[in-house]
């Protein structure tokens, strides 16, 4: 058996999300880990929170890798009695790497928008904001095979999705008939004026806030746009994470690698 080290995964990460395709703003690559480390598990999870680092070093994980940086902003301070501190320093005593593919896993080909489309039944997906190669960008836009109504379609994306206390928000008229389709996996209500959001039937994305989504439905009103739909952002993003542990294995033959089992969506429960 060909022995692999963390060396070899940053490698192989590179060349599935190279660093620099991340946003300016973002923070990818290794975050803690050695080069010279074996590597024989790696558990993939969307955050790097208590419950995916326990699962890892239970599981004796040599590498972690998350879609959302530990350290996106600024910190002063990695002491043990802070929340990132203390989780850096489980991940260094159990010898466990820690990488992020973020902004970088977003935008290609099997990206987090590609594979959301690709799970929603859209053909012809595009880009909504393609990159240098075309195939890759922002968001994806397509269309369905057969025109759904928003109901139908909104029932279609919560059996897709795994479940979460928010669950799925729409904001639209029931019997509207959805056949263009634009979304963004993750947070995407920067991109609610975009031309090709405005031309489709309906948008999906998360993190929709109250005054972005309002504004963008009055202008509906006048100009014609698409119906709204809000999901977890944990959830929009776990899709991706199985076909990116069998890409990973199918190069790195012999390390065994499991997507986490824990749902790191932060709400709890809802009171109605």
């Amino acid at each position: 058996m060909t022995a692999f080290s963390l060396a070899d995964l940053r490698r192989v990460a590179e060349e599935f999300w190279p660093a620099s395709t991340a946003e300016e703003w973002d923070r990818v690559g290794l975050v803690t880990g050695r080069d010279d480390q074996p590597l024989r598990r790696v558990l993939l999870a969307v955050d790097a929170v208590r419950s995916t680092i326990d699962e890892a070093l239970d599981w004796n994980a040599d590498a972690l890798i998350t879609h959302h940086p530990l350290l996106l902003r600024g910190v002063h301070s990695i002491a043990e009695e802070t929340a990132k501190g203390a989780l850096l320093a489980s991940l260094i005593r159990g010898n466990c790497a820690l990488l992020a593919a973020h902004t970088n896993a977003d935008a290609p080909e099997g990206g987090v928008s590609d594979v959301l489309a690709e799970r929603l039944g859209l053909v012809d997906a595009v880009p909504l904001e393609p990159g240098a190669d075309r195939s890759s960008g922002i968001g994806r836009v397509g269309r369905l095979a057969d025109a759904l109504t928003l109901e139908q379609f909104a029932s279609r994306i919560a059996r897709v999705l795994p479940e979460t206390v928010s669950g799925v928000r729409v904001a639209g008229e029931r019997s509207r008939l959805i056949s263009r389709v634009a979304l963004c996996g993750g947070a995407g209500d920067s991109l609610l004026g975009h031309p090709l959001v405005r031309s489709a039937d309906v948008y999906v994305t998360s993190d929709l806030r109250h005054h972005p989504a309002q504004e963008a439905l009055e202008e509906t009103k006048v100009s014609g746009g698409p119906a709204l739909i809000d999901v977890s952002h944990w959830a929009s993003e776990s899709l991706w994470l199985e076909g990116a542990a069998q890409r990973l294995q199918a190069v790195l033959a012999g390390v065994e690698f499991r997507v986490s089992v824990s749902r790191t969506d932060p709400w709890t429960f809802a009171v109605r």
